[in-house]
């Protein structure tokens, strides 16, 4: 189990850097970047040259390398970081809640009412990233409490 946990924690870690890889992406891409990735409202903001679009969205991308270094610290690929066990809850939590947008955007559909895939995408991807960071918790939940530098291989 415990090989299963790590598995799971290193495929939600690098999850979590991929993601915040696409929103560097989307500072470079500019206005359409903000406008396909859901945060049209930013794509005036960047056509007229503010930085606050980028400066915004590379907040995000910080905040996704955290998630992602702490899914790998989890998987025993990087260092042991401070409050494992309580961040990785957090993360999968976060990640399962926004994923949970999901529910209504297929009861939109079922009744008729379109639906961008790409936003179904988002919400599916987040969904899936929140269990495997759960789940990769719980099947290491004994190795994660380990002191610090005693992590278990």
């Amino acid at each position: 189990m415990k090989t299963a946990g790590r598995l799971l924690l290193a495929l939600g870690g690098i999850g979590s850097v991929l993601i915040a890889l696409l929103h560097l992406a989307i500072i470079v891409i500019g206005p359409g970047g903000y406008r396909y990735f859901g945060a049209a409202e930013l794509a005036p903001m960047a056509e007229r040259g503010s930085p606050v679009p980028a400066l915004l969205t590379l907040c995000i991308a910080v905040v996704f390398a955290v998630w992602g270094a702490y899914g790998l610290s989890g998987a025993g690929v990087l260092p042991r970081l401070p409050l494992l066990r309580p961040a990785l809850l957090a993360i999968g939590t976060i990640y399962g809640l926004r994923g949970l947008v999901a529910i209504p955007e297929l009861i939109q559909t079922a009744r008729g009412q379109p639906l961008i895939p790409r936003f179904l995408v988002f919400s599916l991807t987040a969904l899936v990233l929140g269990l495997l960071h759960l789940g990769g918790a719980v099947l290491s939940w004994g190795s994660l409490s380990q002191p610090e530098g005693t992590h278990v291989a």
